[in-house]
């Protein structure tokens, strides 16, 4: 088969992959349910006909676009020969979904203070100190695959090493397809996509310990059952996590035996990156579905009679950026989709930036002087 066909329709593949998250973006299953398009709203106002009706116009406009979009990719894609077509009609989808999710979180805003959604409500905040004193554990179990994977790799690749040719091929992505550059065979070259493998490990690892540290997300109006739920997912997400990892470095594993035995098999190719790649994906997405969550929570539904407080004057972006120097958490929940995203006002992190761009810069001052 032509390879820019096959590249054409695996770019509208990911564009109608691409339609549909961001389809379902604001549903209460990859979004908080209480802050719908990023907008704090108290729990009586979580099904309020307001938030129904910028759901269905949210959804509306974006069907259009997504399909006039992917038209518009394959007969470009088509006419112009090349396959670079796809990912720019990706990156306008996703400048449409991002002004139609900024319209719907103003009309949102505008809604909450006119119709004063917050009067009369008792507002408060909750904390599960536990997660310091009763931490969830790290799962090290969960590690132990992806090191097996990385000891596999290192050691075939330590067979393989004497008996290499002098030059290596490694595919890679390019307008046209995929095409295969030549490297000269050093130990870097060679053992490249293992190094890759132990550094995918690292930042697994370390990603799991902040996000088992990160500020919990506990309802005020039902703090225990929540900060149960919260903690049984947490553990559910870093499972998720290394799991995905060693599906990666598996993926690497396949990569590296095929460039070390010189195969340019497309096929091949598609198996070893695409099997892993989709795997990867669904273990990433299930502790965010509904039958992972939807246990009974420890605790029942007992209600306090406070409300989250409106913390939306922290929230920047259409809630996607948050900004609050007085709060000590690094990490903290997403209201856009499902995890945690980066207080960039904390000065612990905005010191670490800091330090890794001073870095940065010495070993590229370092190499050019080299």
């Amino acid at each position: 088969m032509n390879p820019v066909l096959v590249s054409l329709l695996v770019n509208s593949a990911v564009l109608l992959l691409l339609g549909a998250v961001f389809y379902a973006a604001p549903s209460p299953q990859l979004s908080p349910r209480s802050v719908p398009f990023g907008v704090r709203v108290p729990p009586g106002r979580a099904d309020a006909p307001e938030v129904h009706q910028e759901r269905r116009r949210y959804r509306a406009l974006l069907l259009p676009a997504i399909a006039v979009l992917t038209a518009v990719s394959l007969g470009l894609g088509a006419l112009t020969d090349s396959a670079l077509v796809g990912s720019v009609a990706a990156l306008a989808l996703c400048g449409v979904a991002a002004v139609l999710w900024f319209r719907a979180h103003q009309a949102l805003t505008r809604a909450k203070e006119e119709g004063d959604w917050y009067r009369e409500l008792r507002q408060g905040a909750a904390m599960d100190t536990s997660l310091r004193t009763d931490p969830v554990r790290m799962p090290w179990l969960w590690v132990v695959p992806s090191l097996l994977v990385f000891a596999v790799s290192a050691t075939a690749g330590a067979f393989a090493y004497p008996e290499l040719p002098d030059t290596l091929l490694l595919p890679e992505r390019s307008p046209s397809g995929t095409v295969h550059r030549e490297f000269v065979t050093t130990f870097w070259s060679a053992f490249s996509l293992v190094l890759v493998q132990l550094a995918v490990t690292l930042t697994m690892v370390g990603t799991v310990a902040a996000v088992l540290r990160a500020r919990a997300d506990v309802d005020a109006s039902r703090p225990r059952a929540s900060a149960a739920e919260y903690r049984r997912r947490l553990s559910l997400i870093a499972r998720s996590l290394l799991g995905v990892g060693a599906l990666i470095n598996v993926m690497l594993l396949g990569l590296s035996a095929m460039m070390w035995t010189g195969s340019r098999s497309g096929a091949l190719l598609a198996v070893v990156v695409g099997v892993p790649t989709v795997l990867a994906l669904a273990g990433a997405a299930y502790p965010f579905l509904p039958m992972a969550r939807g246990a009974a929570t420890a605790g029942g539904e007992e209600d306090t009679g406070l409300v989250t407080r409106d913390d939306d004057r922290f929230w920047r972006g259409a809630g996607t950026v948050y900004l609050n120097a007085d709060d000590p958490a690094v990490l903290v929940p997403k209201r856009v989709g499902m995890g945690w995203t980066v207080n960039l006002a904390n000065r612990r992190f905005l010191a670490v930036c800091a330090v890794l761009l001073v870095l940065g810069a010495a070993a590229g001052v370092v190499l050019a002087l080299g």
